[in-house]
């Protein structure tokens, strides 16, 4: 058996799997959440974007079009974003503890971390997600995985507007403080 690249995406995105899995036993207890209906909004978009990488894209003809060569230089950038992307999420995952939902909730005793990743942007986890799914869209090479990242940008882009309410509800002017300093998910620019 070989150690490939496709085995280096797999594995990252297994790792991230356990740790999330692990960590929705490890939380504090849950004071406020959102709605079911508006968690199943989130959850659809990322269904599908794990069905274009990992079901069979003949499904969907257009979307096994290339928008980057096949080469091994290519795949070695996709393998190395991806693993990037899911080192940053579960570090933010691990950083923020147990104050983490896998829904937007406000905790019992809830903190407003904003040191560490969350110093860089507020959302770090969906931050380090896009950059692995952009990575994986790459190291696949066709379309469907652009279409994967389209649809989970947009979905953390709802997602991260309900947490925004959540949290300034919670942290008033001190969110609205945090908001004015630090982008949402990407650096500097969003």
């Amino acid at each position: 058996m070989s150690f490939g690249l496709d085995t280096v995406i797999e594995v990252a995105w297994i790792a991230a799997a356990v740790v999330w899995l692990v960590g929705g036993f490890l939380t504090k207890t849950t004071v406020r959440s959102q709605s079911a209906s508006s968690r199943l909004l989130e959850i659809l978009p990322m269904a599908v974007v794990f069905l274009l990488f990992f079901v069979n894209q003949s499904l969907l003809e257009w979307t096994s079009v290339r928008f980057v060569p096949a080469t091994f230089g290519w795949q070695s950038l996709g393998a190395a974003m991806t693993v990037a992307g899911v080192i940053v999420a579960m570090w933010s995952r691990f950083y923020i503890g147990r104050n983490w939902s896998a829904q937007v909730t406000v905790k019992e005793d809830h903190e407003l971390i904003r040191s560490g990743p969350y110093s860089v942007v507020r959302h770090p986890i969906y931050s380090g997600f896009l950059l692995a799914i952009l990575g994986t869209a790459i190291y696949v090479g066709q379309l469907r995985g652009l279409l994967a990242v389209l649809l989970a940008a947009l979905a953390w882009k709802i997602k991260s507007m309900r947490e925004e309410t959540f949290m300034e509800d919670q942290f008033g002017e001190q969110y609205v403080q945090y908001r004015r300093e630090v982008k949402a998910l990407v650096p500097f620019i969003w």
